[in-house]
């Protein structure tokens, strides 16, 4: 069995500094490894990232992360995933990481993912450079993340992301903002690879379970969807 602790879009800031710590202090009992799912700062700012350092860093369980919309505000992401990654919590964009549970390769793939829609009620690259501009970057997200999943010579894929894959996750929503919330083109992705499942956040007042069109489990694990610190997923490998 591998079990994978997860959670988004905690939102700290140097107030909340010590907030979440004792409770992930214990978290090595419960899972194998905690993959954050963006939005961990309020407004991107180093400061807040240092406060996010401060309570993820050595947990006793590998800690992985994506960005969010709220770690870019500030145009710092680089700095802060590097802040991140010097206090051992690995970033993921376009990337991955495999971890070994029991003898098993568990393979983590991640991008934050962006807006655009899902199939029939999705925006397409015509018209003004804006649109165009908009949804390139959708689905050169989306493609990093085939990328990303394609590579991993694993046992087990997880797909790690800010943005929702699919609209069962985002029930809950103004149906008016789901093309901000996520794409299908992520969906594509996390099946054409095979996923295990599939991790997201953003959606703050959407819904934790749902599946993409190939049967892959998703969930919505910002936290305030979760009503709790971290939610803990178990995975049964195939033999």
């Amino acid at each position: 069995m591998i079990r994978v602790a997860a959670v988004g879009d905690v939102h700290l800031d140097p107030r909340s500094a010590g907030t979440l710590r004792p409770v992930f202090v214990d978290a090595w009992q419960q899972a194998d490894m905690l993959l954050l799912a963006g939005d961990l700062t309020r407004h991107g700012t180093l400061d807040e990232a240092r406060t996010v350092a401060a309570e993820f860093a050595e947990l006793g369980l590998p800690v992985v992360a994506v960005l969010g919309n709220h770690d870019y505000h500030s145009d710092l992401q680089d700095e802060i995933a590097e802040l991140l990654e010097e206090n051992g919590i690995t970033v993921l964009e376009g990337e991955s990481v495999t971890l070994t549970v029991d003898g098993r390769r568990v393979g983590v793939a991640g991008v934050k993912g962006f807006g655009g829609g899902f199939a029939g009620k999705c925006g397409t690259a015509f018209g003004e450079p804006e649109m165009k501009a908009f949804i390139d970057h959708t689905t050169a997200t989306a493609q990093d993340l085939r990328r990303a999943l394609s590579a991993l010579d694993a046992d087990v894929r997880i797909a790690l992301t800010h943005y929702s894959p699919v609209t069962e996750t985002l029930r809950g929503e103004p149906l008016e903002i789901y093309p901000f919330l996520g794409s299908y083109h992520l969906a594509e992705a996390v099946d054409d690879a095979e996923c295990a499942l599939a991790l997201h956040g953003h959606a703050h007042y959407g819904t934790e379970h749902g599946t993409t069109p190939g049967g892959v489990r998703v969930r919505n694990v910002a936290q305030p969807v979760l009503h709790a610190a971290y939610a803990v997923y178990d995975i049964e490998p195939d033999d």
